[in-house]
């Protein structure tokens, strides 16, 4: 399959424009109440590799959201290749300027990544869910080494971010349903920037990557504005709640 090339990064260009009025436009029309925190550290104009907690099918449009309306930048999401072959998502996927990720190959991994970081060396800012699948536990699964890889190669920061709230809408076991999701608050937090230097391990930049990105969700979740409901589907099962147990 032929790559598609993302657009120059730091101006998004008309198709991405579009992409964020639709998730602005859903978002205000679902009443969601979206507050973002330490966005601070995101870089106003280099690249960076954004990590992000993976609960649900829109958490990366969440994290992203506010990095476009309050600093102007768009975010080049890593999405599954085959979605460029699907005619529901492909213009979606394009319009966005995502970077398709091979995962069947080696030969697939490393041209992904590759493109990942020519992004990021353009001073584009890439977003990655370092777990790879959804946690239908809500908690932060095992993570992959390829985010720390990417920002290694790059010379670019690592920053850790979660979410929490948009898993209520869908994810994982529970369909699409806006009744369910309807004025809901959710939240996203960044924490300080990783620096992975050339020579630094990539499985201890991960494990730290992976840690911080706990701490983010767990504080999130702790001080959630609808708490932590005992039994609820959506609260993991160490506060209490109804998901299953990791």
């Amino acid at each position: 399959m032929r790559r598609p090339t993302p657009p120059r990064a730091d101006r998004p260009s008309l198709g991405f424009r579009l992409i964020a009025w639709l998730a602005i436009a859903c978002v205000r029309l679902a009443r969601w109440r979206l507050r973002t925190h330490g966005l601070a550290y995101v870089p106003e104009r280099d690249g960076a590799v954004i990590s992000f907690a993976h609960t649900s099918h829109v958490d990366f449009m969440v994290t992203g959201l506010d990095i476009y309306r309050r600093l102007g930048r768009p975010v080049h999401i890593l999405a599954r290749a085959d979605l460029w072959q699907q005619r529901r998502f492909r213009w979606i996927v394009r319009f966005a300027g995502a970077v398709p990720v091979e995962r069947e190959t080696r030969e697939g991994r490393a041209a992904s990544l590759e493109a990942a970081v020519e992004v990021l060396q353009r001073g584009g800012l890439v977003m990655v869910a370092p777990e790879t699948r959804i946690s239908t536990t809500f908690e932060v699964q095992p993570m992959r080494t390829g985010a720390a890889r990417m920002a290694q190669q790059a010379r670019v920061p690592l920053l850790p971010s979660a979410s929490w709230g948009s898993h209520r809408l869908v994810t994982t076991g529970y369909p699409f349903n806006v009744r369910r999701a309807w004025a809901i608050p959710v939240e996203v937090a960044f924490a300080p920037p990783i620096e992975v230097g050339e020579d630094d391990d990539v499985i201890a930049v991960t494990a730290e990557l992976q840690q911080t990105t706990e701490h983010l969700l767990d504080r999130l979740q702790r001080h959630y504005p609808d708490g932590t409901p005992a039994g609820a589907w959506w609260v993991p099962a160490r506060l209490g709640g109804g998901a299953p147990p990791p």
